[in-house]
């Protein structure tokens, strides 16, 4: 692997006035990155179907979104934001498929999946492209074992709904860190320090599909558990771990809330920019800072 592959079309923004900047942070992410000098490839990608989100969904919950009949994970009925995420969600299948392939890592730098249950949006969620993901997959007969490694602050609840509805257990690891430990400063060094063990429990799985949340950091209005320093650390070890161990992985940027004064998301932009950093280090010995 020579760059990084990055997934994004322009396709995955939608216009939505909200608390959550996750609708249009794809946008920014990308410019971001791109004005770093990394080695990266911007790619595109195919999006999926309608049909694809009810290999993890309610037919009629999905119909009903795509419709505009129910609301959606940002609370309204708008037919353009239910169509941009056919593209977030082609998005992380697209940068699985392209780990799968070359047995490291490719980036989705998208949000919104982890709190979308069985029949219902939530929480900037609205369909949970983390399982769509896992079981076109496993329908493809691409994967035997996935690993969900969901690093959000916030519990990964649509993701355990749909795992335990369709008996999914056998074959998906599911490790959500608000699940796991409680997000408070007291308890940042003891989960760093879990998290080895928390991948050796991934060792066996033939892909990971990684939340690398910018939403645990100290000052996130929804956060507050790891400093700066510590959440790059976090990364590190997620990215060491996966790269030395030949297990591919696939990322996205999940939530991240912060804002400066100005009202602008630059503090959650450049806690995105150390994950990339701390990735693009792993896997390609080095980081143009």
């Amino acid at each position: 692997m020579q760059k990084l592959p990055i997934f994004y079309r322009d396709e995955i923004i939608s216009d939505v006035k909200s608390f959550s900047p996750s609708a249009a942070k794809p946008a920014l992410v990308v410019e971001r990155w791109l004005s770093l000098s990394q080695p990266i490839e911007i790619c595109s990608f195919v999006p999926v179907t309608p049909d694809s989100l009810k290999l993890a969904h309610d037919t009629d919950y999905v119909d009903g979104v795509m419709n505009g009949i129910l609301k959606n994970g940002f609370g309204n009925k708008d037919i353009a934001v239910a169509n941009s995420c056919l593209y977030t969600v082609g998005s992380m299948l697209a940068a699985a498929r392209s780990a799968l392939v070359s047995k490291q890592v490719a980036v989705a730098p998208v949000s919104g999946f982890h709190h979308a249950g069985y029949a219902d949006a939530f929480g900037f969620c609205t369909f949970n492209g983390l399982l769509i993901t896992a079981l076109m997959l496993k329908h493809e007969g691409a994967v035997s074992k996935i690993a969900i490694l969901d690093l959000d602050v916030h519990e990964g609840d649509g993701t355990r709904e749909i795992i335990d509805k369709l008996q999914l257990n056998d074959w998906i690891v599911h490790h959500s860190l608000a699940y796991a430990i409680e997000p408070i400063p007291e308890n940042a060094e003891a989960y760093l320090d879990s998290l080895p063990k928390v991948l050796t429990e991934m060792a066996s799985c033939d892909l990971i599909l990684f939340q690398a949340s910018a939403d645990p950091h100290i000052d996130d209005p929804l956060g507050g558990f790891l400093t700066t320093e510590q959440l790059r650390e976090r990364d590190k070890i997620v990215f060491t771990f996966c790269q030395q161990h030949n297990i591919p992985v696939a990322w996205n940027t999940a939530g991240g809330y912060q804002r400066d004064e100005q009202g602008n998301i630059w503090p959650v932009l450049d806690l995105h920019d150390n994950t990339l950093k701390e990735c693009v280090s792993a896997y390609l010995g080095t980081v143009l800072d």
